[in-house]
């Protein structure tokens, strides 16, 4: 495990009434309600739940390591790249566990050469360490 010699910035978040509660920032500029998907056993409904706010982040996170090592190994990257993680959650022998994917839209970027800046981001990743070792996460290009 490698800790940050200093840390550049905190988010924090209150959760209440776990997966069908509400979510809420410090400051009120954030606030969403949650709740459970049908797929474990929920009403569904409008609001969100862990998994989709962690692909997000994830997705968000993904992308700007992702223009940092094409940024260093001067690629320039279309306007419209993309990445979209899919984060699912199922069963495991104690209790439940994640499973990540990540797709990459490249438009005009080279097989190879996407897949070789995904792995990079794959390395440079906040979310990919904190994930490695403990996540399985699978990249492709789209």
């Amino acid at each position: 495990m490698t800790t940050p010699d200093k840390i550049l910035y905190e988010a924090e978040m209150t959760a209440s009434g776990g997966r069908d509660g509400r979510a809420v920032s410090p400051d009120g500029s954030f606030s969403l309600d949650l709740s459970v998907p049908k797929g474990l056993g929920g009403p569904g409904g409008d609001g969100t739940n862990p998994e989709q706010l962690f692909a997000a982040g994830y997705a968000a996170c993904f992308l700007g390591a992702l223009k940092l090592v094409a940024r260093q190994g001067n690629v320039a990257l279309p306007a419209d790249t993309t990445i979209t993680a899919k984060v699912g959650i199922g069963p495991v022998a104690t209790g439940y566990g994640l499973a990540v994917g990540l797709t990459a839209t490249l438009p005009g970027i080279d097989r190879a050469a996407a897949e070789d800046l995904m792995e990079k981001a794959h390395q440079r990743c906040p979310y990919s360490n904190a994930t490695r070792g403990n996540v399985p996460v699978t990249l492709s290009v789209g």
